[in-house]
C-alpha cells in the first residue's frame, strides 16, 4: 500500500438500481462520512501501522455510533475526516487527516481482540489505552494527512441528514456522522 496513491473521491452510484461497486465492495450508496478525533501522535504512528499491517485500530467508547455506522454502510467502506485532538484539550479547527473506515470490533476487557497488532505503537505508552478503557475499536485500511487546500474546516461540516453547516461555534465531541463533503 505504501507509495500507491488512493483516489479519495466520494463513492458514487454506478448502476441504476442504487447499488455501487468500489474497490471490491458492493452495496447501497449513502452520502455518509465520519468525523472523528484522534490524537496526532496516534495518527502519525497509525499511518505506519496501516503500511505494515494493512489496517489500524483506534479505540472509542462511542460503541453505539459504530454499530449504527456498520448498519448504515451496508458493508461499504466509509470516508473518515479526522481532526487531531491533543492531550492539552486543544483541537485543530479542521480535519487534516483522512481515512477509510472498514468496520469495528468489540473490545475484550477494553483491549483490541488482536492485542497490539493493529494499534498505533504510540498507544503503548498509556496504560489505560490498551486495557480496560475502550468499548470498541474502529478500523481503517487507509490513513493519510491531507494538504492545506484539502482540509475540511469544521465550521463547514454538515451533520448527516441536516440542511446547513454547524457553523463557527461548532466544537465536535467524539465521532459523528456527517454529509460527505
Amino acid at each position: 500500500m505504501a507509495g500507491v496513491p488512493f483516489d479519495w473521491s466520494p463513492i458514487v452510484d454506478t448502476r441504476a438500481n442504487g447499488q455501487i461497486q468500489e474497490n471490491g465492495y458492493t452495496g447501497s450508496a449513502a452520502n455518509i462520512a465520519l468525523l472523528a478525533p484522534v490524537p496526532l501522535e496516534h495518527l502519525v504512528d497509525g499511518q505506519k501501522t496501516v503500511e505494515s499491517q494493512g489496517r489500524v485500530a483506534f479505540g472509542s467508547r462511542a460503541w453505539e455510533t459504530f454499530r449504527e455506522l456498520d448498519i448504515r454502510r451496508k458493508g461499504l467502506p466509509v470516508d473518515v475526516f479526522i481532526y487531531a485532538s491533543h492531550a492539552d484539550g486543544c483541537l485543530e479547527s479542521e480535519a487534516s487527516w483522512r481515512g477509510r473506515y472498514i468496520g469495528h470490533v468489540e473490545s475484550i476487557g477494553g483491549a483490541h481482540p488482536d492485542g497490539m497488532q493493529y494499534r498505533p505503537q504510540s498507544t503503548s505508552k498509556y496504560s489505560n489505552d490498551n486495557a480496560g478503557h475502550w468499548a470498541v475499536f474502529w478500523e481503517l485500511d487507509m490513513l493519510e494527512p491531507v494538504g492545506e487546500k484539502e482540509r475540511l474546516h469544521l465550521a463547514d461540516v454538515t451533520g448527516f441528514g441536516k440542511r446547513k453547516a454547524y457553523g463557527h461555534s461548532f466544537v465536535p465531541e467524539g465521532p459523528l456522522f456527517i454529509e460527505h463533503p
